[in-house]
């Protein structure tokens, strides 16, 4: 019984799901032009507070960065050294994009694939976006909102 609930607590955080309770990953878009690269994948943590990487690394050669989805501009500035762009998609669903010096401010309302800003040097070893996702303050994998994650499907364990 403990590695079922291990399954369906991996699921829930792999397959955020919208306020209808439908996965929201077909309305969105990669916040970068292609070619794309996952420098590095989101490693979820153990507990809330323990290490882990809690968004992806996408190479960004181009360095336009677009809003995934539609939503208003929550935060646009900068955090510690690091220039931080956030956007509320409603429903408990919120995006965060750095380094990203904003095009936009806080309070403006963004359209799916509108510019937002621009990626500068500062998070990898070459050019990259780290973009994050939460669904109701919880990070979850961005893979399953640009629809890279596959169903799981649970098999029977005799």
């Amino acid at each position: 019984m403990p590695r079922l609930r291990s399954v369906l607590l991996a699921l829930a955080v792999l397959l955020p799901l919208g306020p209808s309770g439908a996965a929201t990953s077909a309305d969105w878009l990669w916040p970068v032009d292609p070619p794309r690269a996952i420098v590095r994948p989101f490693v979820a943590p153990a507990t809330p507070y323990a290490a882990g990487h809690r968004g992806i690394d996408i190479a960004a050669s181009g360095g336009v960065v677009r809003a995934p989805a539609s939503g208003v501009v929550r935060f646009a500035g900068v955090v510690v050294d690091r220039p931080v762009l956030s956007i509320d998609h409603g429903g408990g669903v919120i995006s965060s994009f750095e380094p990203v010096v904003a095009t936009v401010a806080a309070g403006d309302a963004v359209a799916r694939g509108q510019p937002i800003g621009t990626v500068v040097a500062g998070h990898c070893a070459s050019a990259c976006v780290h973009v994050g996702v939460r669904v109701d303050g919880q990070y979850v994998s961005p893979m399953a909102f640009f629809g890279d994650i596959p169903r799981s499907i649970l098999l029977p364990t005799r």
